[in-house]
């Protein structure tokens, strides 16, 4: 048990002092909130009506990404930074970000924000967002 709170004191600790990443600047106060996340998702499935999985998605699935992205004050695209990259489909991941910047401007938070979602890709190509998904099948 000791071992136990001692490694979580550490993990605390480091976490407090653990640097921002300068590269895209996202610190606590950028974090969209979560009425953010799901404007910015139903904004992407409106620029994607014809490319989203209607129903509950298929129990396996093509790829899985999770991406950051980064907005300026207006909505528009500043960076995307994928913490989970589906490096075995290239092709999604090229999709998923031409899909993002074609969807700017998001809708504006009056200041720069960042929010992240998981990409649920079906190897049909259409996809959900797990903000907005409808579940899998099998589940």
């Amino acid at each position: 048990m000791t071992g136990l709170v001692a490694g979580v004191t550490a993990l605390l600790v480091a976490c407090q002092f653990a640097p921002q990443s300068p590269s895209i600047g996202i610190t606590p106060a950028d974090k969209a909130s979560p009425i953010y996340r799901k404007q910015a998702a139903q904004h992407l499935y409106e620029k994607n009506a014809n490319r989203i999985y209607k129903g509950m998605l298929p129990p396996m699935l093509y790829a899985i990404g999770v991406l950051q992205v980064q907005l300026d004050g207006q909505g528009r695209v500043r960076s995307l930074n994928w913490m989970r990259k589906p490096s075995h489909a290239p092709e999604v991941v090229a999709e998923i970000e031409r899909s993002v910047r074609a969807a700017a401007p998001f809708p504006s938070a009056g200041k720069s924000v960042t929010y992240t979602d998981t990409w649920l890709w079906d190897k049909s190509g259409r996809f959900q967002l797990d903000t907005l998904t409808e579940g899998q099948l099998g589940q």
